[in-house]
């Protein structure tokens, strides 16, 4: 038996030896002979879409260079390069091209090279217009149109949906969506198969970086799937594409458009494929709601405003407008209303995003690096939610938070950066702070003990540059269990944690033992073997005490 050592990559051999021939078999059956190079040629310089190059480019180094995603791939600087408010230009600039972390950016990136060259292919490098031709203008010059154009069109996409995004985002997600958007009304079926294609690169990528995955159950801290869907910055972008895209199938002849069919079959798979159905709502604390019904309707009939936009007919739907001076077309009046759909789902942005974080304090007191602030707290309101306050349907903005809090009054930051759930699970989460060339990290780190019968008692420190302090501790709890009459409870300090012993008025307390030894309070001895403490008295033994236990990072 031949011993092959591990090393040799068989399976990622195989996996490409599997396309490879495909790829040939391909090939020999259709024989294009040259057709596919040359559809491209016509539509793009030398057969490739620089645009989309150009802008992978871009965003990769935005990734690499800006948030110091060369030194630390899966974790980047994320804060400080989010739209926080108009009042901190650069989250508002660096947003649409940042990422939270090497999935999102590799996700966003596959989405990228199987969408945006079809929208750039719509569009084109060389001009349709009859009569005109290639260097006529710089206009119709395929290399400015290729390399400055489509560029300079993504970056003021990217910057309309940070501008125009409603909460703090980060991820050129938006941008992907208006290329989809203006695939769309071009190419409905081909952009529903260019999303497939977009997944299975991704599925590729992960078989070779990973080939054989081996799992078991385990538990994890997750929030809701559909609660880290930013759809709204979603919705703007594809509204964005489809708007634009519009100006190029409208330019075509009438039978060179999609169906109706097509265009709505297409833009309902591709918004139902992308989630843009999951309306939700933050409720507070780490509760969120599910509109799905109200969702999938909104879907259908927006799809159908797209369709009515993109192939609807010349025909006036609208005439003697202004005393007979101007009528609308049936197509126009389409457009219309998917401007104004665009404008209710991106107004609610302006008025949120001129709020920005108030001088008051953090409770505590809160660990300072630079410009942040640093500290945790329960049941606190929250500084963005919260800004305005609305009532409507049941919900409310006025919502509280719990976990760690970090806040920037400059940069106009205000966030959870880690709930009270997700430390309490994991134990110890990492925070990374920073800016333009600095990163500095913060560790937020929990302790605790777990009366049998009662709650938890927990501590809270946060660790900066090697020094440690607590920066809260939670209530005393008291164990189901009465020994000898006496209540027994675990109280926290900051500078330790300490076992208490209740009988009547008299309350006597003493440092909970180190492993291994003993302490005796009110005539109760209380002995710790590891992680449990046991109460002894008068021949009963009984254990009263257990050290939380963590479960990840």
């Amino acid at each position: 038996m031949i011993d092959i050592p591990g090393w040799v990559p068989l399976q990622q051999g195989a996996m490409v030896v599997a396309f490879l021939l495909a790829g040939i078999a391909v090939y020999a059956v259709d024989r294009p002979e040259g057709r596919w190079g040359a559809a491209l040629r016509r539509r793009f310089l030398l057969g490739v879409p620089w645009g989309t190059v150009v802008t992978v480019a871009f965003v990769v180094a935005v990734y690499l260079f800006l948030q110091d995603g060369l030194r630390h791939w899966y974790a980047p600087v994320t804060l400080p390069f989010r739209a926080w408010s108009y009042f901190y230009p650069l989250g508002i600039v660096t947003a649409p091209f940042s990422h939270n972390g090497a999935g999102h950016l590799l996700g966003n990136l596959a989405a990228t090279l199987t969408l945006a060259p079809l929208a750039e292919y719509a569009w084109g490098h060389y001009p349709r217009e009859r009569g005109t031709t290639s260097m006529s203008s710089w206009r119709a010059n395929p290399y400015v149109r290729a390399f400055v154009v489509f560029p300079a069109a993504v970056l003021v996409v990217g910057l309309a949906t940070s501008a125009f995004a409603l909460g703090p985002i980060i991820g050129f997600s938006g941008v992907v969506f208006a290329f989809a958007g203006f695939a769309l009304v071009n190419y409905p079926l081909k952009t529903v198969v260019a999303l497939a294609g977009g997944r299975a690169f991704r599925l590729v990528y992960n078989a070779m970086l990973e080939p054989t995955v081996t799992a078991s159950g385990h538990p994890t801290y997750v929030t809701p799937w559909w609660a880290d869907i930013a759809i709204q910055g979603h919705a703007l972008g594809l509204f964005i594409g489809v708007i634009l895209g519009l100006y190029v199938v409208r330019a075509r002849p009438s039978v060179d458009r999609p169906s109706a069919l097509k265009l709505w079959t297409g833009s309902v798979l591709f918004a139902v494929s992308q989630s843009m159905w999951a309306i939700y709502w933050y409720r507070g604390g780490e509760t969120y709601v599910l509109y799905r019904a109200v969702g999938v309707a909104l879907v259908a009939l927006l799809a159908l405003l797209v369709v009515f936009a993109a192939v609807a007919s010349d025909r006036p739907a609208l005439t003697g407008v202004f005393g007979g001076q101007f009528s609308f077309r049936r197509w126009q009046a389409g457009t219309a209303c998917l401007l104004l759909v665009a404008a209710a789902v991106s107004g609610p942005a302006v008025p949120y995003n001129l709020y920005t974080t108030s001088g008051g304090e953090l409770p505590g007191e809160p660990v300072r690096v630079e410009d942040y602030e640093v500290t945790y707290a329960e049941g606190v309101q929250n500084g963005m939610v919260s800004a305005f306050q609305v009532d409507a349907f049941g919900e409310t903005t006025n919502v509280k938070t719990s976990g760690v809090i970090v806040k920037s009054e400059s940069r106009g930051i205000w966030t959870t950066a880690a709930s009270k759930g997700r430390l309490a699970f994991a134990g110890k989460v990492l925070i990374t702070l920073g800016g333009v060339g600095w990163r500095e990290t913060v560790y937020a780190e929990r302790d605790g003990w777990v009366a049998i019968g009662g709650g938890t008692a927990y501590r809270i420190h946060l660790r900066e540059d090697g020094e440690s302090r607590v920066v809260y501790t939670s209530n005393a709890t008291t164990a189901e269990a009465v020994v000898g009459g006496r209540n027994i409870s675990v109280v926290p300090t900051t500078d330790g944690y300490y076992v208490e012993v209740e009988r009547r008025d008299e309350t006597v307390s003493a440092p909970l033992p180190d492993r291994g030894e003993s302490v005796t309070v009110n005539q109760i001895t209380f002995t710790r073997e590891k992680n449990k403490i046991y109460a002894e008295f008068g021949g009963t033994r009984v254990r009263v005490l257990k050290k939380e236990r963590y479960r990840g990072g």
